[in-house]
């Protein structure tokens, strides 16, 4: 057998012979699918008398610190699972952050908290060096980079971004403290909350900031410089009334004198910042308001690397970023560019494979507008590799299905047909992620998202027709699924031009009964938005103003440079779907293994997902609480995992023998367990207080609901 880098034996050899090979071999190992699927309950640490909000490990995964409810942080072995030392923090209100501070010999502890205080903590000598009183809202995370011992980070609900040097704790006196970095409520508004922070380990330049907002903001520290801002004395009412969603006044001017004001600029210098939302977002957030659902990072991470960003939407999904190769989100484009029988060099966009999902099409020009969202998709241009299988009628001529990829379509095609939509897509990922270039796999993969239609699906069913499209220009299906989608989307005017060019491609199937009753039900919402726009039709985005744009001009809150950074948004990479974030703010999404090759996530059912990156498919579901997991540390160098949640407890998690034992703790099927939370997070809120009381109700209704009517007609979503 040939040996490749890959190899563990291979690399086992290599550590042998070289002493500087055993970090880089044990990092490769120390997470594999095997110890995944062996992970169990190896401890609970006992010692806190309240909710476990946070966990941190030490650089050298020696010590783990938690911090809780009871105002207290513990610092733990481990591996002894030994209480080492307890703080008293001198908290007066829970604690939501806690940090070791780098090149200290693991004796500086970091806290922050709802009492809106930061404190410095000597572990050995059981003192506070430091109380920073300069926020005006509950500290909801803290921040460090490893070459920065002096330096930290800190997201608060009063809206502000700030930076401590121990060098300097003068910047942060009293009610004018001069160490913002960035205050928010100069670009949302008054309702701005900070939810959380993260810097890249490897470029700790990058600073990514999670809002109140469906927005992902990752700044250029370098291009940042500390201000001051200035807090009224009467913040504690400020931030009620915010929380309750009734800030004093709508008016921008009297809302000035209620809510904190830089004393310098307010603006920003151009290119500091770049934004990231899922292409869907931006308009799907005005419906989930009028449900009373609300959209927040939760939690972000970057990856081992420092190009990938991880963001847990509560409310939503887990997202995941590509911040080195940025993707634009994608809009219909009508006539030459999808109808095109030649594939002609496109000069404002590059379009690439992206870990074995839909093609990646990369816009170097400038952006436009549709419905609320920047979407974007290049000319019908492809790479050489992909035209060059493509005959003069648009049909792929590529290499036919390898037996094992086929061989999972096949069984693809037989769960869908028993409306397991669900465990079908966990099939086509595996297919695409084996086979990225056959658009016969993103064309059934749409179709699955468009039967089951959780969060975000519709979209993700778009991405995929259009990877179909743009492999397979002739792909028959495709092109009616994507007016279809664009109809759910709401996209109506562009559902219809992509139906108009289905109509004209494929004459043979205008006049199905599958194909009218769509052109009926998008007139109709045509004529609908027509009767709600005004007697011209016009839509807010084609007055030039995005729906959320044109809804929130009224109160003048949002900024325009806001406005500007919005618009030209990044779309997500992957997504991974499963879990349940509704309850709390502070839910954790983290890597998992030294090359990210895991995706952990606490749930409101009591649950942790793990999903493998590469496929997005779940992989395990355990038992990590009796009511609500939020936090999930992995292990810098061994495979084990710390959890916590509302018990008073933490868990620790390891590969347990191959003994035969059952898993107590395991949730044998994940595909319900994921289903449950999907309707959990669209429940009623007053549902989901009796599901978490522990009520059982009633099924709403199945969520995989479809328009399509004739089952065997040609443009229906049955998978090919």
């Amino acid at each position: 057998m040939k040996r490749t880098s890959s190899s563990f034996l291979y690399n086992k050899f290599q550590q042998e012979l070289k002493d500087g090979n055993n970090i880089r071999f044990t990092r490769s190992c120390h997470v594999t699918s095997n110890l995944i699927h062996r992970l169990g309950l190896e401890a609970e640490l006992q010692g806190h008398n309240g909710c476990v909000n946070c966990l941190a490990w030490n650089e050298k995964g020696s010590l783990l610190a938690s911090g809780s409810d009871d105002v207290q942080v513990i610092v733990w072995d481990p591996f002894r699972h030994k209480l080492l030392s307890t703080i008293r923090t001198g908290h007066s209100g829970n604690i939501f952050s806690v940090k070791f501070l780098p090149q200290s010999d693991d004796n500086v502890i970091v806290t922050g908290a709802a009492d809106c205080k930061i404190r410095v903590h000597d572990v050995k000598q059981h003192e506070i060096l430091h109380v920073f009183s300069c926020h005006a809202g509950r500290v909801k995370r803290l921040a460090t980079v490893p070459d920065q011992p002096h330096l930290f980070w800190s997201a608060s609900e009063d809206g502000t971004i700030m930076q401590f040097d121990l060098r300097n704790p003068e910047m942060c006196k009293g009610d004018h403290p001069r160490n913002v970095l960035v205050n928010l409520n100069d670009h949302i508004g008054p309702h701005a909350e900070a939810k959380c922070l993260t810097m890249s380990p490897l470029r700790p330049e990058l600073l990514a900031v999670g809002a109140n907002d469906p927005y992902v903001r990752v700044y250029d520290r370098r291009m940042l410089h500390c201000r001051g801002v200035v807090f009224p004395h009467d913040m504690p009412s400020r931030i009620f009334n915010v929380r309750s969603g009734s800030p004093t006044s709508g008016n921008s001017q009297s809302a000035s004198s209620d809510f904190p004001s830089i004393s310098e600029d307010k603006g920003l210098p151009a290119g500091c910042v770049q934004y990231f939302v899922a292409g869907h977002l931006p308009q799907k957030q005005q419906d989930y308001r009028k449900k009373y659902r609300t959209l927040a990072s939760t939690y972000m991470t970057f990856g081992p690397d420092g190009s990938e960003l991880l963001v847990n939407i509560g409310g939503e999904q887990i997202y995941l970023f590509d911040v080195s190769n940025k993707r634009r989100p994608q809009r219909y484009v009508i006539g030459q560019q999808l109808n095109s029988q030649t594939h002609a060099d496109s000069k404002d966009a590059i379009c690439e494979n992206s870990n074995g999902y839909s093609k990646r099409c990369i816009d170097v020009g400038s952006n436009g507008f549709s419905n609320g969202v920047t979407k974007h998709i290049a000319n019908s241009s492809l790479e050489s590799s992909i035209s060059s299988k493509v005959g003069k009628r648009g049909r792929y001529y590529g290499k036919p299905l390898q037996p094992a990829v086929e061989a999972i379509k096949k069984r693809a095609n037989e769960v869908f047909e028993l409306q397991n939509y669900t465990q079908a897509i966990h099939l086509y990922n595996q297919a695409i992620h084996m086979a990225p270039d056959l658009p016969i796999l993103y064309g059934n993969r749409a179709a699955a998202y468009l039967k089951r239609n959780w969060d975000g699906d519709i979209y993700a069913a778009l991405r995929d027709c259009y990877s179909a499209i743009n492999v397979d220009d002739s792909h028959l299906k495709a092109h009616f699924r994507l007016a279809k989608c664009l109809f759910e989307l709401s996209w109506v005017e562009e559902a219809l031009d992509c139906l108009t060019l289905f109509k004209s491609k494929f004459p043979d199937y205008a006049a199905s009964q599958t194909c009218e009753a769509l052109e009926k039900d998008i007139r109709a919402a045509i004529f609908a938005k027509t009767e709600e726009y005004g007697t011209d039709g016009a839509s807010p985005s084609s007055r030039g103003q995005t729906p959320s744009r044109w809804m929130e001009s009224t109160a003048d809150t949002t900024s325009f440079q806001e406005q500007t950074w919005r618009s030209s948004a990044f779309d997500y990479e992957l997504r991974f779907c499963g879990h349940c974030n509704t309850t709390t703010d502070i839910k954790e999404a983290n890597f998992f293994g030294s090359n990210g090759q895991f995706i952990v996530a606490g749930s409101d059912d009591g649950s942790f997902f793990i999903w493998e990156k590469a496929t997005t498919n779940i992989v395990r579901v355990l038992r990590g609480d009796e009511s609500i997991v939020n936090c999930l540390e992995p292990h810098p160098v061994t495979c084990m995992l710390a959890t916590s949640g509302i018990d008073p407890v933490v868990r620790l998690w390891t590969p347990q023998p191959e003994d035969g034992k059952k898993n107590d703790r395991e949730v044998i099927n994940s595909d319900d367990a994921a289903s449950a939370n999907q309707k959990r997070m669209n429940a009623d809120p007053l549902e989901v207080m009796l599901i978490n009381m522990g009520y059982r109700l009633p099924g709403a209704g199945s969520l995989d609901q479809d328009d399509d009517t004739g089952g065997e007609s040609p443009v229906s979503c049955r998978p090919s």
